[in-house]
């Protein structure tokens, strides 16, 4: 069988959107950039993604040494882990799709200084790491017979590429005054609409190491 090329697009561009979902996808870190943004603007925003990247970058790569160690392993492994993590983001996604108003999920943040909230944020939150293994883990289930410790550079790579395009798009969103009055008005509903997409995330990752499993129990 043919090897699958090092920088092959159909392996790197999951990683890439594994990166941008993870920093897009409304969650804790998330309501706490449109709170800033909201209160003091884009430029204090911006400040506060930059410290969070250093996060961002922290826990995909402790993401992609434990997807990639798991895969090692065995593919049993890996679904296994897919299996824990799509439970993890449906349990998460339900919280906040069930969020009521007042409560810590709607919590709006602001900041004296932006750059270290967010480098706190990102390296200090402790579901920072359970995410990102399980956003990972989500998209790239379907390709986890072609990752190796060879491939974690350019993966990380692609990664780093997404994390970057989310937070230019985020950097433009939170400065727009119809998305700080539309969060301000519909903070809730946002932070439900959020709960949606981790289940979402969840689900994949769920059917995917099902069949992953299923596939070994009729070969054994």
């Amino acid at each position: 069988m043919t090897a699958t090329p090092l920088l092959d697009p159909t392996l790197l561009l999951p990683a890439l959107l594994a990166a941008a979902a993870y920093t897009l996808t409304p969650g804790p870190a998330f309501l706490a950039l449109l709170g800033i943004g909201a209160v003091q603007g884009r430029r204090a925003g911006v400040g506060f993604l930059v410290g969070h990247l250093a996060g961002d970058v922290t826990w995909a790569s402790l993401a992609l040494v434990a997807i990639i160690g798991a895969q090692s392993l065995g593919t049993a492994v890996f679904d296994l882990l897919g299996l824990a993590c799509g439970g993890y983001l449906c349990w998460l996604g339900w919280q906040a799709a069930s969020a009521k108003r007042g409560s810590d999920a709607l919590a709006s943040l602001g900041a004296t200084r932006p750059l270290l909230r967010g480098l706190a944020f990102g390296l200090m939150n402790p579901k920072g790491y359970p995410v990102a293994v399980a956003t990972f883990t989500s998209l790239l289930a379907g390709r986890s017979q072609d990752l190796s410790w060879e491939r974690m550079p350019v993966l990380l790579l692609a990664a780093f590429a997404g994390f970057i395009l989310a937070d230019v798009a985020l950097a433009w969103l939170i400065g727009a005054g119809l998305v700080r009055r539309f969060y301000r008005r519909h903070q809730l509903w946002v932070t439900r609409a959020s709960g949606l997409l981790f289940i979402g995330f969840g689900l994949n990752a769920l059917w995917h190491s099902t069949l992953g499993l299923w596939g070994a129990f009729r070969r054994a």
